[in-house]
């Protein structure tokens, strides 16, 4: 006999077991005693959620339209804590099906004493809109709210972002990231505000950077402090860079009237990396190549060092080719 045929024998073997196991006597006998044992569970249950039962719901409270200027001086409540009585089958609404609603509390204009009050009326009235005209209301824990606030000071705070770039190779930051709003209300104690320069971001991760980004980001929290708006748009301008050289002449500043300066060589290449949209833009007067009568003076080699002292802050990478040169100080007949 084959592997093939002895495989089909113990598969129809095990078939011809399996029939006479659930036709047998046994297999009966189980399932007439899980279908009592079912059965009476059912009737357990639904005795059981017709007896009275007390739970707790957990309210969360919602505090609206709070002017920033004020600060709360204790830690106020966030949620409220009611101990409720029904049939289990009610209770099971809450605890299964029913998403209970937060209980709304304003600052009322009135309120000129410094104290956000909400009393046990309101909070009892808010709790019961929300329950099912059988269920009793036992107690609910805070019975009232009493929360002292003062009046903050304001300050506008610079954002700067926070975060970490990283690049796919040829892409780079084409500019400065934009921030809006670029500075945000801060109402804080005056000895807090003395303490703030700027408002960071949260801390922002971008991992194989190739286009521009713009995100929706929360501030950083400041223990104390509220911010206005408490969210910036930020936009991160990446972009493909390329390479290009440019041939500009060296500047000497601070020659007196007398003295003129002969520098070989007099121009100085320039390489940058530069984005693709403003390679065709990018030109000499955009950049400043300079050296100082100063160092002139100081140095008796004959040799300086050049400077690049303006370039655009979207061109990154610059090289000086040569970083120094020769210099020749002459008498300027013009002023003898």
């Amino acid at each position: 006999m084959s592997q093939v045929e002895h495989i089909s024998q113990s598969v129809k073997s095990l078939n011809k077991q399996t029939k006479a196991f659930f036709h047998g006597e046994q297999w009966k006998e189980a399932l007439v005693f899980f279908f009592f044992l079912l059965l009476a569970f059912g009737f357990w249950l639904l005795q059981s959620l017709q007896q009275e039962y007390e739970i707790t719901l957990t309210f969360p409270i919602k505090y609206k339209e709070l002017p920033a200027d004020i600060a709360f001086n204790e830690e106020i409540p966030q949620q409220v804590i009611a101990k409720v009585k029904d049939k289990g089958s009610v209770l099971l609404n809450y605890t299964l099906g029913r998403t209970l609603q937060p209980i709304e509390v304003k600052l009322n204009s009135e309120e000129k004493q410094g104290t956000l009050h909400v009393s046990k009326k309101q909070i009892e009235n808010n709790i019961q809109k929300q329950l099912l005209s059988t269920t009793a209301l036992i107690e609910f824990d805070p019975q009232q709210i009493a929360a002292p606030f003062s009046q903050r000071k304001h300050k506008a705070l610079p954002v700067k972002f926070d975060g970490d770039i990283q690049f796919i190779t040829g892409f780079q930051l084409a500019g400065e990231i934009q921030i809006k709003p670029n500075t945000v209300d801060a109402y804080a104690s005056a000895v807090v505000l003395d303490t703030l320069q700027e408002v960071l971001t949260q801390f922002i991760e971008v991992k194989k950077g190739n286009k521009t980004l713009q995100r929706t980001v929360a501030l950083r929290s400041i223990p104390g402090v509220n911010l206005v708006p408490t969210t910036v748009t930020v936009t991160l301008p990446i972009e493909e860079y390329t390479e290009k050289s440019l041939t500009l002449p060296i500047i000497c500043k601070g020659v007196p009237h007398h003295y003129k300066v002969r520098l070989f060589p007099s121009e100085v290449t320039v390489t940058c990396s530069v984005p693709l949209s403003r390679f065709k833009a990018l030109s000499e007067s955009q950049f400043e190549i300079t050296i100082n009568y100063n160092e002139l003076e100081q140095n008796a080699s004959g040799t300086c060092l050049v400077h690049l002292t303006r370039k655009p802050e979207w061109v990154h990478t610059p090289t000086l080719l040569p970083t120094q040169v020769e210099f020749l100080l002459e008498h300027n007949e013009h002023y003898d």
